[in-house]
């Protein structure tokens, strides 16, 4: 088993305790998926899922490990909107900006959230709650203008409910 770059300290993590574990089970699933074909995106999968993003030490690792250059991990991480380099909050907050959302007070919605919780897009709360991301639609022009917070839709939004709506998540 080779060593996991200990670059990610705890200013990145909970504590030296968790960063050893979870470095750990990234090394388990890089130990088991050498070879494979797919294996860099499973591994990019789990180390993501384990840490919410994917730190600079952590790629670093994957490359060396899986014998992939540093250049194609990052081309895989670019690639896909799913894989993020920067940490995320811990509720995901999406604003539809698309036509039919914008005309009907998406971009209120982005300037509520910009002035009244000091958000912006690519931003995370100090907390850490909450992060923020435009998206081109969400797929619900029928209920514009939309937000999903996670996996929660919800339409017809107005920027003097923005607070309720948010309450919900803890």
């Amino acid at each position: 088993m080779a060593a996991v770059d200990s670059e990610l300290a705890p200013e990145e993590t909970r504590s030296t305790a968790y960063a050893g574990k979870i470095f750990r089970e990234i090394q388990e699933v890089i130990d088991d998926t050498k070879g494979e074909a797919g294996a860099l995106i499973r591994v990019l999968q789990q180390a993501q899922g384990l840490i919410g993003y994917l730190p600079a030490p952590v790629i670093k690792t994957i490359s060396r490990d899986l014998k992939v250059p540093l250049s194609e991990v990052y081309g895989i991480i670019s690639f896909y909107h799913f894989f993020s380099t920067v940490p995320k909050g811990r509720h995901v907050i999406q604003v539809c900006m698309g036509t039919s959302c914008y005309v009907k007070g998406g971009q209120r919605i982005l300037d509520t959230l910009r002035k009244e919780w000091d958000l912006e897009p690519e931003g995370i709360t100090a907390d850490g709650r909450f992060s923020l991301e435009t998206v081109r639609c969400l797929g619900c022009c029928g209920l514009s203008p939309v937000m999903a917070v996670g996996s929660d839709v919800h339409g017809k939004v107005k920027a003097s409910r923005l607070n309720d709506i948010l309450d919900l998540y803890k």
